[in-house]
Order: C-alpha cells, then structure tokens, then sequence
C-alpha cells in the first residue's frame, strides 16, 4: 500500500507538472504571429474552407475555451459529443452515456500538424527512437568514461592527472553543449574526416540501393559524444568526491590490512558503494539528455524529437510543438519517479515515506 501511495502521489504531481507545462506553452504559442488555417487550407483557398478549418480546431473560441478544448483532447478522460465522426477521430471507449454527450476513455489525442496534416502521435513515435539511441549512447559515453576517469582521479589526488581531469571536467560543465556539438562537428566531422572516417551528418540507419538498409553506428558517434560531455564532467567529479570520501573509511583500512591487493580494495570495496550516488545521478541524467539533444540533433542534422520540434517552431506548427513539448515532460515525470525508486532499492536508509 505504502508503494502504491507513493506512485499515486508522485503520478499526481506529474500531472500538476504536465498541466503546468501546457497551459505555458500554448499561451506563449498564441501570442505569435501566424496563421495555422492557411497553413491547412493553403493561400488559395476560398473562405467556407477557412471558416470550415477555423470552427474545426476550435480558433473561432475565445483563448481560455481553446486551452479547454485543447485539455479535453489531450486527457485521457474527456468529453466528447457522441458522433460516428469523433469516434472515428478519437477511438474511443464509452464509460457512461449522457444523451448527446458521453463520457470517454481514449488514448490522448494530440491533433494532427499543420505543416503535414499526419498524425502528432506518429510523427513524434517515429522520431522518437532516433532521440532514444542518441540519448542512450551519450549516458553510455558519460557513464563508462565519466567513472573511469573519477576513479583514475581519485587514486592519485592532487597529482598532475588528478588536476587535470578536474580542469577538464570543469571546462566540460562550462561550455554549452550546442557550442561543443559544433567545435566537434568542424573538427572530427570536417577538417580531420578523412583521418577519422567521420562526417558532419547522418543518420542510424542509411538505405544503400543494392544492399538496402544500413546500421551505420558511427554516424551516431560525435552527437553522442557532444550530447554526453556534460554528464560525463558531472560523473568525473562525483565519482572522484565519492570515491575519496569512501578510500578514507575504516572498512577500506581493514581491508588493507587483511592483505588484499588494491585492485580488490578499490573493486569489490571502495568501488561498489561509491557508485550509488554515481547511479542516481546517471538514472536522472537520461530525462535531461532527451531534452537536451534538440540542438544537437538540429546541427548534426539527426533524425529525432529535436530535429522535428525546431522544425515545426519555424513553421509554426503548433500541435507538433505542444505534443512534443508534452511528450518529453511525460518522459521527465516517468524517469524522476523511477529514479526516486531507485534510490530506494540502492540505499537502504531512504524510505517511500
């Protein structure tokens, strides 16, 4: 009970949170200049087809019924007028029945682009494993190297290598990740291409005429190395804080004076309870890198949810926008609260309550 009051409540305040995040996003999206029905009905069009689109998104409403309008369609409960027309629009399941209108459950419907008339739910599930791997291979980068190098730092404090993997990792968290993204676009993908056999663009997979589609995985090597030196900075500087405050415990003294080799010492003693902190930061890191790879991918030209967010910010698109906007604040609620839990399965002195 205790576990699932405590999922209850977290889920709540992630609702809080996505209610919070839409209702900023489309009041800032409206005061923008532009004109979604021409984008839908074309400059051409005559003006029952506009009036047609206008009364059908709702634009003909005064801005607050909009943003309700907006809210019954993206909920999963809502309430809807009970026509062959909405259920072909919103596939949905009849929980009670209300004359005209009926009381619904539905998965959350965000509208279609103005830009492609497709399906908001389809452009982003396509996009959306582009932006996965991206992520992933960066928190893999950041993880492995990040803790290598806290350990290396930690061994021999104060020592040349320890300064400067420090400088290195400070310098990591000071430059902005879209700035590194374009030094190691020029430098790895342009000026030294032929020696590292890398480019400025490209994609995971690649569809070649006679052998058709291509995993190409160093294509994914230089957004992920641009997206994970952040993390990784962080990492290296946890790693090696947690890791001198752990060598200096009577534990690991003990073990020295059993006569275990260091390689055991820092491997099965230090090592292992050093990475908690190392873990958790890693765990709530993914959320951020998801969010944090739109400009990434809008330099390297990556397929994923950056590319086609910026995307339809130039054009204006606003249901793109706002689905998109809400699709990775869901994946921030969803990983913060798995990474309270993780907490809980990692240290036993935190507790649900």
């Amino acid at each position: 009970m205790k576990f699932l009051g405590f999922i209850l409540s977290r889920l709540g305040h992630g609702l809080l949170i996505l209610l919070g995040v839409l209702v900023a996003v489309f009041f800032l999206f409206n005061v923008l200049p532009g004109d979604p029905v021409a984008l839908l009905a074309g400059q051409r069009s005559d003006l029952s087809t506009r009036d047609a689109i206008t009364k059908e998104l709702g634009l003909d409403k005064p801005l607050p019924a909009q943003l309700l309008y907006y809210v019954n369609d993206v909920s999963p409960v809502s309430v809807h007028e009970n026509t062959e027309a909405n259920q072909l629009k919103y596939e949905y399941s009849t929980i009670a029945d209300f004359g005209g209108d009926v009381l619904v459950w539905k998965t959350p419907y965000l509208r279609r682009s103005f830009q492609s008339n497709k399906s908001v739910t389809d452009i982003l599930l396509d996009h959306f494993t582009g932006t996965l791997w991206l992520a992933l291979a960066a928190m893999l980068i950041a993880t492995v190297f990040g803790i290598l190098f806290g350990v290396l730092a930690s061994l021999r404090p104060h020592s040349w290598l320890d300064h400067t993997l420090v400088t290195g990792s400070v310098l990591g968290i000071s430059v902005p990740s879209f700035v590194a993204a374009i030094l190691i676009a020029i430098t790895f993908g342009f000026y030294w291409s032929s020696w590292t056999g890398l480019s400025l663009t490209g994609q995971l997979y690649e569809i070649d005429p006679f052998t058709g589609k291509q995993l190409m995985l160093r294509n994914l090597l230089l957004p992920a190395v641009a997206l994970g030196i952040r993390p990784l900075a962080v990492i290296v500087q946890l790693t090696r804080s947690s890791m001198l405050d752990v060598m200096s415990q009577d534990y690991i003294r003990t073990a020295r004076a059993k006569g275990l080799s260091r390689y055991h010492v820092i491997a099965d003693h230090a090592l292992k309870n050093a990475l908690n902190p190392v873990v958790t930061a890693a765990s709530g890191w993914m959320a951020s890198l998801m969010a944090g790879a739109f400009f990434i991918e809008y330099i390297f030209n990556w397929k994923g949810l950056g590319a086609v967010t910026i995307q339809g910010v130039q054009n204006l698109d606003f249901p793109l926008v706002m689905g998109a906007t809400l699709f990775v604040a869901f994946l921030f609620v969803l990983i913060n609260i798995f990474v309270d839990l993780l907490y809980v399965a990692l240290d036993p002195r935190v507790k649900l309550d």
